[in-house]
């Protein structure tokens, strides 16, 4: 069964096969009448456009990254120069994994919304299919790419079987598909939420509220850039995110397996059928067989009455992620047994050797998937509607638009006790059960039904974009009020995925602490060493900063486009009477070159930063061991910081938006039904416009500012572990002499020594 490895990738095939036959009977429903397939043609070009441009400037990005990296491949003799071209490989895997979500969100959307003109189930059917092309897109890219280049770079460096120095520089290496894939996915998702955000705040303010038209109305210029804004942002944004969260755990969990292995055995391999590398490869396989079991999932997922209400829609999601959740724990647990043996041992940091059971280990998973499974739970009790803290913010709408900002900030504040307390006993449990790698693996459990959570939250860009076409096409109403079940679900699984995106950060990110500690040797965190505490503050106050910018980002975007859709009413006869068609096109330009503009400093803070730090500390101390500690400090503080903000923000706009999507259907305030175009719904308006960047710009953006802080760190971990005495890259040698005594037919004896070395 050493060919395991190279049967791995064969689940990534499986999941884009997939993926295509979804494609096709999703691109053969009906498009609807030509004005629906016009508009949707803007929507679709527009996004392409942006995404076009977008690539072009983030071309360049990759060009001057793979010379550094290229740069650090020479520097030091474990970094081979492959990584620069898994560098490029991720990076272009992650735009393809987006590009795959766009382009098919952009032919859903109106394929939704004819579906919608005849049946609620259909248009699920129509809606929900396309989140799963995304999904299976995102997966099926991710496991494919990673496993296909760990099996060329195994051939390639591990002919002769297991070595714990050849598999480090393999994993090294593979490091640049993940760098690559989060590098993009940070300024994806940095760039589309600013797109979709100034696009969605200036229509708001000024239809909605100045001119108080309906949302989407096609009078409105800035409707066709909000719902470029949706795919942009929401769908290729999410997708790359995604794709570099699925790659960073799988990556965390092998290299700490490799560590469990060398620990083990002395350097020698695992006595398994799979090379000696079974913990190695164990994360890659739990993800392959979610790809299968997310494929199980997606027929769960149906509604069989035409009148079914949100929390039936709601429902349907549910069991279909509950359903792939404890088949995949089903089939982990024998695979575990069938991969690990009974009992391993590995050194911890400071805390001596533990034994290490495959019964641990699969309790781990079992914690991972729970926390997949629980964090769902959380965000959406505090975005749905319905629940608790949705209608204390719907309550105090009554009073005032400043009422509800506050009670908007105050459910998000409070939204982060829960999800961290689950956090934080996750980590506890994993680590109690099987040490660093078992956080790694519950990270890796969790992320292993990506395809089914992806589906589900690509689910919602695409019911929005349907139900802004209904309204532009002005279709019967019934047709908006399906779209708008299904869009008011799409908010709450939005929120969803972002929380399990959160989720995987926090995991994710103390594997890949872990797997940094291991690269550089280190013996811990020292914060009672003055650079140390001091970069501790700094990494916390990254994600502060890093929100401000992208909020004033927004701002500002959203400030040209106030004054365009402004201009266009006052300069342009006819618009409000249905006699002059906007000029669209207009503001999707304000929109693209305003995000193209402002996503390149959040993106350089994030990945300039740690360098600074780590090679600034080096410079003035001359000591490598302070400056591989005081980035660890750093990381650890971005890390905890940008949890809390990114729980915070994401709960806070999501419960903002539906509180709004309420009145539309009419709520009890103060004892009396209260409506669409009251002033308590133009408060909750004014307070869903504060939210739209909390929750799809800054918020989503940083679990990405987490993984690829600690990636750059891991990357660069080989430049701070150059102190022969310490670090698994410049490795503590353990060294064996035998002496042989050889006596020839004279009688004479001859001594021979044979000296070996290890690496541990």
């Amino acid at each position: 069964m050493e060919n395991l490895i190279f049967i791995l990738p064969i689940f990534g095939v499986i999941g884009l096969a997939y993926m295509l036959y979804l494609r096709a009977w999703v691109r053969k429903q009906d498009a609807g009448d030509e004005k629906m397939q016009k508009l949707a043609g803007y929507i679709k070009e527009g996004a392409l456009a942006f995404l076009k441009a977008e690539y072009r400037m983030l071309t360049i990005f990759v060009v001057v990254a793979g010379i550094l990296l290229g740069v650090i491949s020479m520097l030091v003799e474990t970094t081979h120069w492959f990584i620069v071209i898994a560098f490029v490989i991720g990076a272009a895997f992650s735009a393809i994994a987006g590009n795959i979500g766009m382009r098919i969100a952009t032919d859903a959307n109106v394929r939704t919304t004819q579906a919608a003109r005849t049946s609620l189930i259909q248009a699920l059917k129509v809606s929900f299919t396309s989140g799963t092309v995304m999904g299976l897109g995102v997966a099926g890219l991710a496991v494919f790419g990673l496993s296909t280049i760990f099996a060329l770079l195994t051939m390639t460096f591990m002919a002769d079987g297991y070595n714990y120095m050849d598999m480090t520089i393999v994993l090294e290496s593979l490091a640049g598909f993940s760098l690559g894939a989060e590098s993009i996915a940070l300024f994806a998702r940095v760039g589309g939420g600013i797109y979709t955000k100034a696009a969605d705040v200036g229509a708001d303010l000024v239809g909605k509220v100045e001119a108080g038209i309906p949302e989407d109305d096609p009078r409105n210029p800035a409707t066709i850039a909000d719902n470029v804004g949706d795919n942009v942002g929401d769908v290729a944004g999410m997708g790359a995110d995604l794709f570099g969260s699925y790659v960073a755990t799988m990556l965390a969990a092998m290299v700490l397996g490799n560590y469990v292995v060398n620990d083990h055995t002395n350097g020698v391999g695992m006595d398994d059928a799979f090379g000696g590398i079974g913990p190695v490869l164990l994360p890659v396989l739990v993800a392959g067989l979610g790809i299968v079991f997310s494929i199980i999932g997606t027929f769960f997922v149906k509604i069989k009455d035409e009148n079914a209400k949100e929390a039936d829609v709601q429902r349907a999601f549910n069991i279909g992620n509950w359903g792939s959740i404890i088949l995949t724990g089903i089939a982990t647990f024998f695979v575990i047994q069938w991969m690990l043996p009974e009992n391993m041992n590995m050194s911890f940091f400071g805390e001596g050797t533990k034994v290490i059971s495959s019964m641990g280990v699969f309790y781990a998973v079992l914690v991972g998937l729970a926390v997949g499974g629980l964090i769902s739970y959380l965000t959406e009790y505090y975005t749905a509607i319905g629940k608790n803290p949705v209608n204390t913010i719907i309550q105090n709408s009554s009073t005032g638009a400043a009422t509800n900002i506050i009670a908007g900030l105050s459910q998000g504040m409070l939204s982060t006790f829960f999800p961290v307390l689950l956090f934080a006993a996750a980590i506890w449990a994993a680590y109690a059960f099987a040490g660093f790698y078992g956080v790694a693996i519950a990270a890796s459990a969790m992320m292993a039904t990506t395809a089914m959570q992806l589906a589900i939250d690509a689910f919602g860009p695409i019911a929005d974009n349907a139900g802004g076409i209904a309204e532009m096409s002005e279709l019967p109403s019934e047709v908006r009020t399906r779209t708008d079940i299904l869009d008011t679900v799409g908010n709450t699984t939005a929120a969803t995925g972002k929380g399990f995106a959160i989720a995987s950060a926090a995991l994710t990110a103390l594997a890949l602490f872990a797997a940094y500690v291991t690269f550089t040797g280190i013996d811990g965190i020292n914060i009672f060493k003055a650079p140390v505490l001091s970069a501790l503050f700094v990494g916390a106050m990254i994600p502060v900063v890093f929100s401000a910018l992208a909020m004033s980002a927004v701002g500002k975007a959203a400030m040209a486009m106030v004054k365009e859709v402004r201009r266009q009413f006052k300069e342009i006869p006819g618009i409000m009477e249905y006699k002059a068609e906007p000029e669209y096109d207009r503001c999707v330009e304000i929109s693209t070159e305003a995000s193209l503009k402002e996503m390149m400093l959040p993106g350089l803070l994030t990945i300039v930063t740690p360098l600074i730090l780590a090679f600034g500390t080096q410079l003035l101390t001359g000591n490598t061991l302070l400056a591989a500690e005081v980035l660890g400090g750093y990381m650890a503080g971005v890390t905890v910081s940008g949890v809390m903000w990114a729980i915070f923000q994401n709960n806070a706009g999501g419960a903002w938006d539906n509180a709004k999507k309420s009145f539309e259907a009419g709520v009890m305030i103060d004892g009396e039904m209260t409506y669409k175009g009251s002033d308590a719904h133009k408060a909750a308006v004014t307070g869903d416009t504060v939210g739209d960047p909390f929750k799809d710009t800054s918020g989503p953006s940083m679990n990405i500012l987490i993984k690829l802080t600690c990636l750059v760190g891991l990357v660069i971990a080989p430049l701070l572990s150059s102190d022969e005495s310490h670090g698994a890259i410049a490795q503590k040698k353990i060294v064996e002499v035998k002496k042989e005594i050889i006596v020839d037919e004279n009688g004479k004896e001859t001594v021979t020594t044979t000296t070996t070395e290890k690496y541990k």
